[in-house]
């Protein structure tokens, strides 16, 4: 990976842990069909030498969002680690630990995103396509906005997804967020290929 000053790609896989796939009370296991296309990605951005993070869900033990959502993903539990599959490139990667639906607020993320003085492109992958993927992209997007900063945000469908369940239909809530995201300007496109963007 380059130094962080030199990196022009930032590819961000958001909550691809257990306690969204494999257990706990908020897992869909469904949402694993997504991580083949997730390490084509990976592993393409890695032979680029450009940045990867992973977000994950760790939450404390009194956390506010548990107002309104299950109790899951607590710091230091299983379910708040990368799936397996997803593992052996978390050593190399930057990591954020968070405890809302949005990674935006971890401090140390936005101090890197403005150390990143070269970056054309962030590129988000991950679960829950309508809540921390759509509440890490849309105020991202918002914070370049303010500032005037050029940086592109892609958002590639093959590699995000969101549960299932009586009152939230995977379809249904995956294309609401991506009209909400492509609003807001951000790139929202089929498959990511690397090309002069």
């Amino acid at each position: 990976m380059k130094n962080i000053e030199k990196l022009e790609k930032l590819l961000i896989n958001v909550d691809m842990i257990n306690g969204f796939i494999n257990i706990g009370p908020m897992a869909d296991n469904t949402i694993a069909n997504i991580i083949p296309e997730q390490i084509r990605l990976i592993e393409m951005i890695t032979r680029e030498e450009e940045g990867i993070a992973f977000v994950r869900d760790s939450h404390t033990e009194n956390c506010r969002e548990y107002d309104h959502y299950p109790k899951h993903c607590l710091q230091g539990s299983a379910e708040s680690e990368l799936v397996d599959e997803l593992k052996e490139y978390e050593a190399s990667a930057y990591v954020y630990l968070k405890n809302s639906t949005s990674a935006i607020f971890n401090e140390r993320f936005l101090k890197d995103i403005k150390a990143m003085r070269s970056l054309k492109e962030v590129i988000i992958t991950g679960c829950c396509t309508d809540i921390c993927i759509l509440n890490l992209a849309i105020p991202l997007q918002n914070y370049f906005d303010e500032y005037n900063i050029r940086i592109m945000i892609t958002v590639p469908v093959n590699c995000v997804e969101t549960y299932n369940s009586d009152e939230h239909n995977r379809t249904e809530y995956n294309q609401m967020a991506f009209k909400l995201m492509k609003q807001a300007g951000i790139n929202i496109v089929d498959n990511y290929e690397s090309e002069d963007r």
